[in-house]
């Protein structure tokens, strides 16, 4: 991601530069029309440039759609949400446009929706007079940050407005927090009493020392005169040297009994303020055995008060998490601890993530510790959302990793495949290497279809639904799957007949497949067997299968099969939700969108999923997929037919006469990867056509405006600097003349959508032969 965002920077730099040099070779530093279009272009965020007043030169789709008629400075100032202080981003945004200056500045923008919407926003100086404008969309992590920031508030207001009073104080009784419930029992606000000290509100000669445990009975004084008792409860803790309180203050707001009940009465108050309390608080004794808890930590642990008093309160924890909850505890009971936080997971009928406080406990006026108090904060939902993020980061990177990994190997496999072709044109059938060179030219070929089959991991093109035969996609996924599931594992792929065919996109059809191979394959860490089946299903009228209504209509049935661990009831009707993974307690594994993938593929082409499972005896996922209609397979067999005659007529005509892929002219060669460059032009010097190299885009430029009569241009799309969309645009704009192929080890769709998808640019995918690339050459340089 870093690596994508530090590209994205280079390449805008050397567009502004660009245009930034265009401006001063152009009278009075205009900048011409065509390059601030393509300047842009080059942003898949909303991008414009301005001039003058304000008005619009050149603007990206995004930038339109987002603007509509208006300038950029008009919209922000009439959508600016005042609630988040809107107005004075957009005024630091209106002061830098007036002034000539660079500045950024978050803006929330209130939407067509109730929602807020939040925008990054940049303007910069570029040339004389134009003002260049970026904005980014970043509602999505403003969102994760306030429900993070909501939380945190949501913690501090629960310290505040505890129905208890809660205060620390220095050795030399300076108040450093007091809780609001505190002071407003005392008729302060929480900053005039942190201006106090501890004894400038106590009254009598019962007074806590800050500087070691306490507990007893206590008059305050309130900013009136009246007098308030109230039970404290005081701890010390070490913080950087510096030795404070944690100190419990229980008013004294009931009515009190005849003398010599007050020991009850105080008790009494006390658990009701302990049974209140929303934080689940456990009482242990020095052995570890739960002596007392309070109504919170019976509904964490989902027991009742009877059953956990006299149970060890480590067993509450979960196994894993033991170890280290025993540790914390073996301190404070030996009084190597003033107590700290731990993250402990809880079981219950679940189980809860927690952060918990273990202290110890003494009885008044001994320093002697009786046992501990642990206070559980249920922390469950904000880890899963952290998680969730993580997980989401993590197949962003997947994703990106993926590409650049097929990219890479399609480069290497293209300089396999063209040397090979050199070295069988100097040695023929009957050569002795001619055998080994075969040999390595098959294997790379193999290698180039396997790239092809992982690409399907990281497809994000939309679909593209072709008619499909289900037997033909498995027999060519078969061998990924093999190599996917591992070698302990046994694979078995059962075909129906006269399955027909149905529209899907292949691609993702794939990748559903995959999906579920893999989820089978981790339900199986000790081996077992995977078993895919498929055949036809009829239903005549709509059909209830689980939760799902199958409109009548003929089916093709997939089974997937596993013979692992299975699924506990409970999950079931949780297993397609996002993010939802029965796989957390194994590092690295179970991201929770793969089974969420495959049922929006699914449902995306029209069709049904269904599970079927139970605890020790597997699962299989059957997906019903609509049948195509009769005269689709019928148009599809006839039209697979005349491929096929087409297909051997050609080779007919090849074994009787080989083409003639030789041509004449002058092909200008971009591509940074010297091996596949040094190949691609012995091929076409070969062929009779003169050939200029140049290994970056802005080589290519340099080449260009010294040379004339260039017929054609072969450039890679992912080269350092200037990239090969960027160059072509270029090209087609200065010289329209010249035709264009692109190569590139992604799809075609992606190489594509890079530039514009228009029939000026044609494609040839990476890896590529000596033939194709000639072949390519010849049929563009031709007119086809």
């Amino acid at each position: 991601m870093v690596a994508a965002a530090v590209l994205a920077g280079v390449l805008v730099l050397l567009a502004l530069l660009g245009v930034i040099w265009r401006a001063r070779r152009s009278p009075k530093g205009r900048i011409d029309a065509r390059v601030l279009d393509i300047l842009v272009a080059s942003s898949a965020a909303p991008r414009l440039v301005t001039a003058g007043e304000g008005r619009v030169v050149a603007a990206n789709a995004p930038a339109r759609d987002w603007l509509g008629d208006l300038p950029p400075l008009e919209l922000l100032s009439r959508d600016a949400a005042r609630d988040y202080a809107g107005d004075e981003a957009v005024a630091r945004l209106r002061q830098a446009a007036m002034t000539n200056l660079a500045a950024s500045a978050e803006v929330p923008l209130d939407g067509a929706t109730d929602e807020t919407e939040w925008f990054d926003v940049t303007v910069r100086p570029i040339g004389e007079g134009y003002l260049l404008w970026d904005a980014v969309d970043i509602t999505a992590r403003r969102t994760i940050t306030d429900i993070l920031n909501q939380e945190r508030q949501d913690l501090a207001d629960f310290l505040y407005l505890l129905p208890g009073g809660i205060y620390s104080v220095d050795v030399d009784g300076t108040f450093r927090f007091v809780n609001q419930r505190f002071a407003d029992w005392l008729g302060y606000h929480v900053d005039e009493l942190s201006a106090l000290k501890l004894n400038d509100i106590i009254t009598g000669s019962n007074r806590p020392q800050p500087d070691g445990e306490w507990q007893g009975e206590v008059h305050f004084r309130t900013r009136a005169g009246e007098i308030v008792t109230a039970l404290v409860l005081q701890s010390t803790y070490d913080d950087a040297g510096v030795t404070r309180t944690r100190t419990l203050v229980v008013r004294d707001g009931m009515r009190r009994e005849p003398t010599g009940a007050s020991g009850r009465i105080a008790y009494e108050r006390f658990r009701a303020l302990f049974d209140a309390a929303p934080v689940a608080i456990a009482i242990s004794d020095v052995d570890g055995v739960i002596v007392d808890c309070n109504r919170a930590f019976e509904k964490l642990t989902e027991q009742p008060r009877a059953g956990l008093i006299g149970s060890p309160l480590l067993e509450r924890v979960v196994e894993d998490d033991q170890r280290t909850f025993a540790g914390e505890l073996d301190r404070v009971l030996a009084g190597e601890s003033e107590g700290s936080h731990v993250d402990v997971r809880v079981s219950g009928a679940g189980i809860s993530q927690t952060s918990v406080f273990v202290g110890p406990m003494s009885a008044p006026g001994d320093t002697e510790i009786e046992g501990v108090a642990a206070h559980f904060i249920d922390v469950t939902e904000q880890k899963e959302l952290e998680v969730q993020f993580a997980q989401a980061q993590k197949m962003q990177a997947m994703g990106q990793l993926a590409g650049g990994v097929a990219h890479d190997f399609n480069n290497l496999l293209t300089a396999m495949i063209g040397f090979c072709d050199l070295l069988l044109q100097r040695h023929g059938a009957g050569d002795p290497s001619f055998a080994d060179i075969m040999q390595i030219k098959q294997n790379a070929n193999r290698a180039a279809n396997l790239v092809r089959q992982l690409l399907a991991f990281s497809r994000k093109q939309p679909l593209q639904p072709k008619d499909l035969n289900i037997t033909d996609g498995l027999m060519e996924l078969s061998h990924l799957l093999t190599r996917l599931i591992g070698e302990s594992i046994e694979f078995k792929l059962i075909h129906g007949r006269d399955l027909g065919l149905v529209r899907v996109d292949p691609g993702q059809f794939d990748q559903m497949i995959i999906n579920l191979a893999v989820n089978a394959r981790d339900a199986m860490p000790g081996g077992g067997t995977l078993t895919i089946t498929t055949g036809t299903e009829v239903f005549d009228q709509p059909t209830q299968l689980g939760a799902e209504q199958v409109p009548a209509g003929r089916y093709i049935c997939i089974s997937v099969a596993d013979t692992g661990t299975g699924i506990p009831p409970e999950n079931l009707g949780r297993i397609f939700e996002p993010f939802f993974s029965t796989k957390k307690e194994i590092p690295g594994a179970g991201t929770g969108l793969g089974l969420a993938t495959v049922y929006g593929i699914v449902r995306q082409t029209g069709g049904f999923i269904l599970v079927d499972s139970s605890p020790g005896k597997g699962a299989t996922f059957s997906i019903y997929l609509p049948r195509a209609a009769p005269e689709v397979e019928d148009a599809e067999a006839a039209a697979a037919s005349q491929r096929a005659k087409a297909a051997a007529a050609k080779i007919a005509v090849l074994d009787a006469e080989p083409p003639d892929l030789g041509g004449q002219g002058t092909i200008l060669l971009v591509e940074d990867e010297d091996a596949v460059r040094v190949f691609a032009a012995r091929a076409l010097k070969a062929k009779g056509y003169k050939v200029l190299e140049a290994r970056t885009g802005e080589q290519a430029l340099d080449i260009l405006r010294d040379t004339t009569g260039v017929n054609l241009m072969i450039t890679d799309m992912m080269m350092p600097g200037m990239d090969g969309g960027t160059l072509a645009r270029l090209i087609r704009v200065e010289r329209p003349e010249i035709r264009i192929i692109v190569i590139s080890g992604y799809s075609e769709e992606v190489a594509r959508g890079d530039i514009v998808d228009t029939a000026d640019f044609h494609f040839l995918p990476k890896p590529f032969s000596l033939g194709q690339l000639a072949s390519k050459v010849k049929e563009v340089l031709a007119g086809a």
